[in-house]
């Protein structure tokens, strides 16, 4: 079959694909808030702050913990880790160190001043979103949203656990 043809076919079968399933749903929802994040770190003097460095600033910060358990909670490889708290502690966002009651040997990751500074940008922005979108669904429908997404994201994380 010709490329031209194989196009036409695919367009065809997108055209008879039902509506987004929750799946997509989420994800378009996930990546608008990922963008307003990120737009509001930028706007409070980070421009530097890359998208990808948001798979070390995410739930719950790394404040104390060691890059190896980074790696295995964020689901990344320390090699990935590794290169990505380079990165950081470049920019002045996060520092290795020996911590307080840990051997010498073993390095830490905390967040910096500056880090804290990104940290509070984003929780700003989170909290701007939620207040927007529970004035425009309605606080007792957005309450509804929270404790389902609470729900859903406390049985992911009791699988998940079980897996490893």
């Amino acid at each position: 079959m010709s490329t031209h043809k194989k196009t036409k076919v695919l367009a065809a079968r997108a055209r008879e694909l039902p509506d987004p399933s929750f799946g997509a749903l989420m994800r378009l929802t996930w990546q608008h808030v990922r963008h307003q994040m990120l737009q509001a770190i930028h706007e409070a003097g980070f421009p530097e702050f890359q998208d990808a460095h948001f798979a070390v600033f995410s739930y719950p910060l790394p404040d104390g913990v060691r890059p190896s358990e980074l790696a295995r909670h964020k689901k990344m490889s320390r090699q990935a880790i590794n290169y990505l708290l380079g990165q950081l502690e470049g920019l002045g966002y996060v520092e290795r160190r020996a911590g307080e009651n840990a051997d010498a040997d073993r390095r830490l990751v905390y967040l910096t001043a500056r880090g804290w500074q990104i940290a509070e940008a984003i929780f700003a922005c989170l909290r701007r979103l939620q207040r927007e979108w529970a004035q425009e669904i309605g606080q007792e429908r957005f309450d509804v949203f929270l404790d389902v997404l609470r729900q859903l994201a406390g049985k992911a994380q009791e699988e998940g656990s079980t897996r490893q």
